[in-house]
């Protein structure tokens, strides 16, 4: 299905609730027209409606929109009383929004000109002004005149007779001769009950669907783990796995929507920033048919609020200053956002002033949130990433960065909590670009598992990098740590045992307690597995008993008390029965880093 044909079936499942819900609205004020709720509630669908048919192209549904929501419009106001004549015309607007609704589908031509010529009378009898015939004989959209006609319940403009108002009420019908049957009060139409191709479903009814496909993929690996142990390969139960799997990416699929339903929005906010900012900001978009899990979109969209206001508030400079540096002075906001395997890259760039690392260096430092012996060793995007600590922006102001920093300690937690990475790349003059690295579903992740002492882990393959052996004799103390070369870096390297050993993460920055395992092994030429993880374009290494295999797991979230243990994101069952619980990395990585940076 192209996108195109996409976003029709979208509209086309939206308008008919619309014109559901009209009807019912209708013939509730029908019965308390003095509802102020309802006639609010009605303006609001058909102004709805109206936008999105206009937006999508879709001009007769559009135009009769826009005669109903001008109706609204007055009868908000008190100048339009809702008679019995008034509703009568009302219904049947309703009942032919649902005929050119449904013609999206069907493609058979509706006539509906007449109609919208009755409800552009009450229309003029408000504003007592000439029609302006188009070359159809209708008058235009644009405009809220309308030719009037002879009904006793309607209120007529004093300098039109009723024997005018018949003669050019005739002129209009025979211009669309279809709509004579429509207009005549005798006739009326076949009562049915429609219904859409469409169906929206409760996201929780999808989660908790999605949680019972995990269920099957556990007792599919129970079955195949016994079967196994009883000597057999596993193949008699390979449908069983397709069937599953077919299951499992089916319901994610289903939880898919396309970025630019989300990126659209932007439009709004980044108006309402540069309004403030007295500053011309463009909205580019890129990518947007691009398609994420909604429960990581609605995860990450306050994140990329914060973004965005931060692009346009403290990146694109005044007009003025622009010109004066050879720039445009509307400054632009590019939202783009492509797919690599299983993750999305959603970027947010503008093209303003960029940021100074120097300048947030030696912020960091005056704070101190990085150590003066530190500090020297830091790289440029080591420095850049300091923007998202937390404390770093306070209420002093940077000249390059000028608060940069607001809330961005909250976009690297949301990004971290599922299994994402954040970076950060500007130039000076030229602008900044922050990238975010997603998972496409949170639904089932990939994991490496591992074994230490008899007890099977998982790390999340998001977060791994590669798996290397090391010999003792490689491995070397520093401080409080051990570090090892990995592709010509420098990096730490953590036995996952001692770390099990702590009563509490904070444990880590005492003397001592990393080195424990290290000291124990007595053969210089020791081989260890090392799994090599990353973490902001960091390494560490962590030491594991034994390598076991990579694997889609479904991970299940702790409950309290258990949730308060900083080491786990989470846990998942095995084949085998056993509980495997799942390292939170992005957690185990922040703090060893912090107790780097302020050592």
């Amino acid at each position: 299905m192209s996108r195109e044909e996409e976003y029709k079936e979208m509209f086309y499942a939206e308008a008919f609730e619309h014109q559901e819900e009209l009807n019912t609205l209708f013939t509730a004020l029908e019965k308390k027209p003095e509802d102020k709720i309802v006639i609010d509630t009605i303006f609001r669908v058909t102004h709805t409606l109206k936008g999105n048919a206009m937006g999508l192209g879709f001009v007769q549904i559009a135009e009769l929109g826009h005669v109903m929501e001008d109706i609204f419009s007055e009868v908000k106001s008190g100048n339009i009383e809702l008679t019995k004549d008034l509703f009568t015309n009302l219904f049947k607007a309703c009942d032919k929004m649902g005929d050119l609704i449904d013609a999206l589908k069907t493609g058979k031509r509706v006539s509906y000109k007449g109609i919208r010529t009755k409800l552009n009378v009450y229309l003029k009898t408000v504003k007592g002004d000439t029609v302006d015939i188009n070359s159809e004989g209708t008058p235009p959209i644009d405009s809220q005149e309308a030719l009037t006609y002879n009904s006793d319940e309607a209120v007529r403009p004093k300098n039109v007779s009723a024997k005018t108002e018949e003669t050019e009420t005739r002129t209009e019908i025979k211009e669309d001769e279809e709509d004579l049957v429509d207009i005549e009060p005798e006739n009326v139409p076949e009562s049915k009950i429609a219904f859409s191709d469409q169906v929206q479903v409760p996201v929780k009814k999808l989660d908790s669907l999605l949680n019972l496909v995990g269920e099957l993929i556990i007792e599919k690996d129970t079955l195949t783990a016994k079967s196994i142990e009883k000597g057999s390969r596993g193949g008699e139960y390979s449908r069983l796995h397709r069937i599953t799997s077919d299951l499992q990416y089916g319901v994610m699929d289903v939880r898919l929507v396309q970025i630019g339903f989300m990126f659209n929005k932007f439009h709004r906010i980044i108006r309402d920033v540069a309004s403030i900012e007295n500053k011309k900001v463009n909205l580019k978009l890129e990518g947007t048919e691009n398609e994420i899990d909604r429960n990581i979109l609605k995860i990450m969209s306050d994140s990329l609020v914060h973004l965005v206001r931060n692009s346009v508030s403290h990146g694109i400079e005044l007009p003025e200053e622009r010109v004066a540096k050879g720039k445009p002075e509307e400054g632009v906001i590019t939202l783009s956002a492509f797919n690599e395997k299983d993750t999305v890259i959603i970027k947010v760039n503008d093209d303003g002033n960029g940021i100074n690392h120097e300048t947030i260096l030696a912020k960091a430092i005056e704070k101190g949130m990085v150590s003066t012996a530190f500090a020297a060793q830091m790289s440029k995007d080591d420095i850049l990433m300091l923007i998202f600590e937390p404390g770093f922006s306070n209420a002093e102001k940077i000249t390059e960065v000028s608060g940069r920093g607001v809330g961005m300690d909250v976009v690297k937690r949301a990004t971290e909590s599922i299994g994402g990475k954040i970076y950060v790349s500007t130039e000076i003059g030229k602008g900044t670009t922050v990238s975010l690295s997603l998972p496409s579903s949170m639904a089932v992740k990939g994991a490496l598992l591992f074994e230490m002492a008899n007890q099977e882990f998982a790390i999340p393959l998001s977060y791994t990098e590669a798996v290397i052996s090391l010999k003792k004799k490689d491995i070397h103390k520093i401080n409080r740590g051990l570090m090892a070369k990995y592709l010509n870096k420098t990096i730490s390297i953590v036995f996952i045992n001692d770390l099990f050993k702590l009563d509490r993460i904070h444990q880590i920055s005492e003397n001592g307690h990393l080195h424990e395992s290290f000291n124990k092994i007595k053969d210089k030429e020791h081989k260890m597995d090392v799994l090599i993880v990353s973490y902001n374009d960091k390494y560490i290494g962590f030491v594991v008993d034994k390598l076991l295999q990579q694997k889609e797991i479904v991970e299940k979230t702790l409950s309290s008390p258990l949730d308060n243990v900083e080491l786990f994101s989470g846990a998942t069952i095995l084949g085998n029965g056993n509980v495997c619980m799942v390292l939170d990395i992005s957690s185990i990585l922040r703090k060893l880093f912090k107790e780097n940076i302020n050592a």
